[in-house]
């Protein structure tokens, strides 16, 4: 009986330790990670994209842009197509993006609201709605933004919906002296919550502002940390400023690089 036993506490043992072995595997998972990066990139490019159509009037692989500054809120009206186009930055776009907007960019107490309507970007689904509005200057004579996302991005197979709610402060650090936007620089603070493609709810806090350089596609510095439900923390480094699409993620002593 004794060795009946023994077997018996030696297998629960092996069952505890197999357990372990597997919950410190999935808890290395970074899928959150990858999920949040890719909201966080098309989210803050469709900014870029309204202010770049509405500047010059046109936008590379757009079909057509419709500004209308009689009615109040103003609109414009950017259409990509029914078909992907290839843009500058290397991404596809088809669909549309409705954007309304109470004064000028640069005027304090102007807020714009942007809506994706069937838009794509790399064939992912963007929806949602995303409000800026100008905040007038910081205590450093800079101007700055309150944002607000909340919206999904859905995979090109339809297979999985990530959602995302960001509450952001976006300040501009570089270009506002000038109206070209190729030397704009911003810095994002803030966090923000979701759920991941798998259902699971996530927190995000910008421990290092992010830094968003309107001559880059990427973001080219900064760092988040993601906390899943139940789960370790995430961390993600977005590098030293260099202009690529590399992403680093660290999680219970492990570091994965991908690219974003």
């Amino acid at each position: 009986m004794k060795h009946v036993a023994y077997l018996s506490l030696l297998a629960l043992a092996l069952v505890a330790c197999r357990k372990d072995t597997v919950d410190a595997v999935v808890d290395q998972d970074y899928t959150v990670a990858v999920d949040n990066d890719r909201a966080e990139r098309y989210f803050n490019e469709i900014l870029a994209q309204a202010d770049a159509a509405y500047k010059d009037g046109e936008l590379p692989c757009a079909a057509s842009v419709v500004l209308d500054t009689v009615s109040m809120p103003h609109t414009l009206r950017i259409d990509f197509g029914e078909t992907n186009c290839l843009g500058t930055d290397g991404r596809t776009r088809r669909g549309e993006l409705l954007v309304s907007f109470t004064g000028p960019y640069r005027q304090a107490g102007t807020v714009i609201t942007i809506t994706p309507q069937g838009y794509h970007v790399n064939d992912h689904h963007v929806q949602g709605l995303k409000t800026v509005t100008n905040a007038g200057e910081n205590s450093f004579g800079q101007p700055y933004f309150t944002i607000t996302v909340n919206g999904s991005v859905t995979a090109p197979d339809g297979s999985w919906t990530s959602t995302h709610s960001y509450q952001r402060t976006r300040t501009w650090i570089g270009g506002a002296s000038t109206l070209a936007l190729s030397d704009d620089v911003y810095t994002i603070s803030g966090g923000g919550s979701g759920v991941n493609r798998n259902g699971v709810p996530f927190a995000v806090v910008i421990t290092t502002p992010l830094r968003v350089e309107l001559s880059c596609p990427w973001v080219v510095s900064g760092v988040v940390q993601i906390t899943p439900e139940l789960k370790a923390v995430r961390t993600v480094d977005y590098g030293n400023g260099a202009c690529d699409s590399q992403i680093t993620v660290s999680v219970n002593g492990f570091s994965f690089v991908f690219g974003g």
